[in-house]
Parts: C-alpha cells; sequence; structure tokens
C-alpha cells in the first residue's frame, strides 16, 4: 500500500498539476493539505473519476484537508479532538479498508509565525491536542500513519541554510520538543528509517529563488505506530514535482507500506 502527503496550496488553483501527479505516481491513499476550499467547492469529480474515495473538511480560503483512497474510508473523524472552539480545518481521520486496515490523518499543523505571539500559542496547543490523540490511537495498536504538513523543522539537518530559521516558529526549540515528545511515544517517522540521507526537503519558498538554489527545509512528515514502521518498505520525497509548471512550494512524500 503506497500512502502519500501533500500541501498542494489550494487545490483548484493547481488542479491539472495534482491530476497529473496523481495519474503518474498512482497512491492508494492520500493525504491533501491547504486545500483552500469549503467542501462542496472540492473538485472530487476529478479523484472519482480515478477511482477514490475522497473525504473532505474544508475551509473558505484558508486550510482545510482532504483523504483520497482507491478502498472505502471508514469511521471518518473530522477536526482534532481536545478543543470544540477551533474551527481551523486542520485535521482528518478515517479508517482506510483492506485486508490489514490502517488508520490514516492528514495533518496540516499550524505554522505560528511571528512568534511569540497567540499564533505561536495556538501552535503549541495544538500540538498538544495532536500528542494527547496520537497517544489515545496508539493505545489501540493497529497501523497508524500520521501523515502531513508539520510546519516543523526536526533537526538542523533537515534545512539547507538552518541559521536562517533560528527565530522561526518551524524551528523553535519548543517546536523541536514538542515534535521529539511526539516520537517518544512510539511513533516513527518513516523518513528517517527508510533513508534519513541528510539534505531531502520537502519545501521550497517561492520567494529568492530558493528552489533553484536548493534552499530547502524538511516539514512534511509520515509518523508510523509500531505496528505500521514494522511494515514499511520504502520512504520517497517526490522533488521534481517542484520543477513542474504552476507547482505548490510543497512536493509529495509517499511511503510503502507492506499490508
Amino acid at each position: 500500500m503506497r500512502l502519500a502527503t501533500w500541501n498542494v496550496n489550494s487545490v483548484n488553483a493547481r488542479i491539472e498539476t495534482v491530476v497529473r501527479w496523481f495519474e503518474e505516481a498512482k497512491p492508494d491513499v492520500a493525504c491533501l493539505q491547504e486545500i483552500k476550499c469549503v467542501d462542496e467547492k472540492f473538485p472530487a469529480e476529478a479523484f472519482e473519476r480515478l477511482g477514490y474515495n475522497v473525504e473532505v473538511l474544508g475551509q473558505k480560503t484558508y486550510n482545510g484537508v482532504a483523504l483520497l483512497s482507491k478502498t472505502p474510508l471508514e469511521d471518518v473523524r473530522r477536526g482534532l479532538p481536545g478543543d470544540e472552539s477551533d474551527e481551523q480545518a486542520r485535521y482528518i481521520e478515517a479508517i482506510v479498508s483492506g485486508p490489514r486496515p490502517v488508520r490514516v490523518a492528514s495533518i496540516y499543523l499550524p505554522n505560528g509565525n511571528p512568534a511569540p505571539t497567540e499564533k505561536y500559542d495556538y501552535k503549541l496547543s495544538w500540538m498538544a491536542r495532536l500528542h494527547r490523540h496520537a497517544q489515545d490511537l496508539l493505545a489501540l495498536e493497529e497501523p497508524l500513519a500520521l501523515m502531513g504538513d508539520y510546519n516543523v523543522i526536526p533537526e538542523p539537518r533537515d534545512a539547507e541554510h538552518p541559521e536562517r530559521w533560528t527565530d522561526d516558529a518551524l524551528f523553535l526549540p519548543r517546536t523541536r520538543e514538542a515534535f521529539r515528545a511526539m516520537k517518544w511515544l512510539g511513533l516513527s517517522d518513516a523518513y528517517l528509517q527508510a533513508d534519513g540521507a541528510p539534505g531531502a526537503y520537502t519545501f521550497w519558498d517561492y520567494q529568492a529563488g530558493a528552489w533553484q538554489r536548493n534552499h530547502g527545509i524538511r516539514i512534511d512528515h509520515a509518523l508510523l505506530s509500531p505496528q505500521a514502521a514494522d511494515v514499511l518498505k520504502a520512504c520517497e520525497i517526490h522533488r521534481d514535482v517542484r520543477g513542474w509548471e504552476k507547482p505548490s512550494d510543497h512536493v509529495p512524500l509517499v511511503i510503502e507500506l507492506d499490508l
């Protein structure tokens, strides 16, 4: 089973690029972030024609996440538990049916900039809620993949120029500590487990020739439960997609599980 995560940075604005990638990569499951549309404006038909079941948690102009799967999605959860007042569309989770079901979540973690402000407080609060929910999910002892744009640069090796990110919410010590705490629950970083080579980035800014100069960062992650990590076969970053016409500033991350 091939599972992908991709911050598409407006699915409707980049639908041709996104569909082209789906046609070429043929993921079994895909987690999309920053779709930037309400549910009814999501171009579900384009993906249904390719054989995908679609579940969406959208929001006008901002945020928004989606799950797409070649097999039915069950037990769908929309929104991260822990704060009923949170209206931002950043989390959707479901069980992907199959011979051995796997629970998958599409995550768009808050950016948090500028810090320190209420935006950074929200980021840390959201990460604490995700930590608690991950703890509950791990107690189920099932294959689990928490995939998405975490807006976290875990280590200096995950940025081409880490010194430029020192005061950024993506790289602040408390951000990295919260991400490490997630892993300490028993979650594995799929990229580090399967490959781990430095210089593998998933995001390049549109400004200042970041893509051309490879001034990238690794902020899109797949965190796996032990039951999923035990069957991880590969993890790939589809770097070339950043060079396509009208690209997102992120590229897809794809993992393969032997399920």
